[in-house]
């Protein structure tokens, strides 16, 4: 029995559409309870009301934050959501200021 050689590119991207296309004809839909879509409508409403508070905000803290609460409505459909302590971390962060570091320097 001889080893198969390496594919060519052609020969990839065939076997990656075939794939693919099998793997979407095998899709199981997922199915989400009342209880689920309430919480998400609820995270979605919360994280877009936080975004439209913080236009105006100033700081070196907003630019991350905002852009995490956009990630977020990004990947709703991801299956790694965050908990309820990490979510309500992520719609406040905007309008927290993070501690100011300390310093050794002991001028007078």
């Amino acid at each position: 029995m001889a080893p198969q050689g390496k594919l060519t590119p052609l020969q990839e991207t065939e076997a990656r559409r075939l794939a693919a296309e099998e793997a979407r004809a095998n899709k199981v839909p997922k199915v989400y309870s009342e209880e689920e879509k309430a919480l998400r409508k609820e995270r979605v409403a919360k994280a877009k009301d936080a975004l439209s508070r913080s236009v105006g905000l100033k700081g070196a803290h907003v630019p991350p934050a905002r852009a995490a609460l956009k990630k977020y409505l990004q990947q709703l459909n991801q299956p790694n959501q965050p908990d309820d302590a990490q979510f309500e971390m992520l719609v406040e962060a905007p309008f927290k200021a993070p501690p100011k570091k300390r310093t050794n320097d002991r001028r007078f």
